[in-house]
């Protein structure tokens, strides 16, 4: 391994780009960085693991969704300063559910989980993923200032609790279509549910999945169904 990692030239920062690439489709998932120790946990662990550049720490992709990368072989490329690494991947790749993180290119529009145009298009997704990361974090790493540390500490009862209360307040602010309300009161409501989530162990993409396997039932298909319900 140490002999291996001599040869990468990692940059002044102790970083070195990292492509990740599907072992059986030979679709680029991904983009990450490593440093040293980043590269020695996935070479001993065979999944892979990256350096956080925003959160600044070492992370194991899909420690918090359950979506892993099991390494199948390690390159590197002609100046050493650039890995390529080939993984079977279990689920998606991307935090925003999509197969792979590039997902978007000239010319054509990414429909998943969008609304809005321009500068001001959002991939809503997105912004929920981010959330959910910062509730695991506070699972994960409780604090005793931290609101949904204590959410965990007391446990479903009280989450469940919360959000009984913010879907009964949500329905008081539709009755008196305060708008602004509404609004309010459904971020509420939508944070409180990832909370749910992962104390379920459960993560946005598989809600996003149920959504996805709806949206593409055919009317044939959803008529069968609503039958079977009846």
């Amino acid at each position: 391994m140490e002999d291996f990692i001599k040869q990468i030239k990692f940059d002044r920062r102790g970083l070195v780009p990292a492509i990740i690439q599907d072992c059986h489709t030979l679709a680029v998932l991904m983009l990450a960085y490593m440093n040293e120790d980043a590269l020695r946990a996935t070479i001993k662990t065979g999944l892979t693991h990256f350096w956080s550049r925003s959160r600044e720490r070492l992370w194991q992709k899909g420690e918090t969704s359950g979506h892993i990368q099991r390494v199948q072989k390690i390159l590197y490329d002609c100046d050493a300063d650039t890995l390529l690494l080939l993984v079977d991947q279990v689920g998606a790749a991307c935090h925003t559910g999509n197969p792979s993180c590039f997902y978007r290119g000239l010319h054509e529009k990414a429909e998943t989980f969008s609304r809005g145009s321009g500068a001001e298009k959002v991939q809503l997704s997105e912004i929920l993923n981010k959330v959910y990361d910062v509730i695991m974090d506070r699972r994960d790493k409780p604090a005793e200032s931290s609101y949904v540390s204590s959410l965990y500490s007391s446990g479903v009862d009280k989450i469940l609790k919360k959000i009984s209360e913010e879907a009964g307040e949500l329905v008081i602010s539709s009755k008196n279509n305060n708008k602004d309300e509404i609004v309010y009161e459904a971020a509420d409501l939508w944070f409180h549910t990832l909370v749910l989530l992962g104390y379920h162990g459960l993560t946005p993409q598989d809600v996003y999945k149920e959504l996805e396997k709806r949206f593409g039932v055919s009317g044939l298909e959803k008529k069968k169904r609503e039958g079977k319900r009846k």
